[in-house]
């Protein structure tokens, strides 16, 4: 008997305009420049729980979760400065350390755990370290280090409000944004 067809998806946090088409156009800066496509697959976000395959039986029991955990969420700033990286792939806009970005990080790990059994297994052993991509699995390490010489002294500064918890569902080729959770709603 064939396995039934898993959707994929990711949880996440997108910032607004102008900031996400600012980020946007450095996404696009690194496919033209340093031959950098992938990030362009999704928009510019914080992962708040990686891309994760989910029965459409188990979709009722996601959405229901999502909408408790940000039923009692309150809105907090987020503030983006200037780039890092994980050497020797990825640079991203750095996402300064907030309580409120962590709260909402393990309140969201716990419930999706404990209601539908998805597990966090990127963070296991390694902190929560917010971020935005803006380049990565398909950046070469030449290329890396050419666009690292150039992005670690470059400074860069956004603050939004973040207000809605995002649910994106890859179609096969790209991550849309499949459904929103306003903070503070029912």
């Amino acid at each position: 008997m064939p396995a039934k067809s898993q959707d994929l998806f990711f949880i996440a946090l997108v910032p607004p305009e102008p900031i996400n088409g600012e980020l946007q156009k450095l996404k696009e800066l690194f496919a033209t420049e340093y031959q950098s496509k992938a990030s362009l697959n999704s928009p510019p976000h914080i992962t708040l729980h990686m891309p994760f395959k989910l029965n459409p039986k188990k979709q009722g029991r996601l959405i229901q979760s999502l909408k408790e955990v940000t039923q009692k969420q309150t809105s907090f700033l987020v503030k983006i400065e200037n780039f890092k990286a994980f050497e020797p792939r990825v640079i991203y806009a750095h996402i300064h350390p907030s309580e409120e970005l962590n709260h909402l990080f393990e309140k969201l790990s716990r419930t999706l755990q404990v209601q539908v059994g998805l597990l966090h297994p990127s963070h296991k052993n390694k902190g929560f370290t917010p971020h935005i991509t803006l380049a990565f699995r398909d950046l070469r390490k030449g290329a890396f280090h050419k666009a690292w010489a150039f992005f670690q002294s470059k400074m860069y500064e956004a603050t939004f409000e973040a207000n809605t918890l995002y649910l994106l569902k890859h179609d096969g080729k790209k991550w849309d944004i499949y459904q929103e959770f306003s903070f503070g709603t029912s």
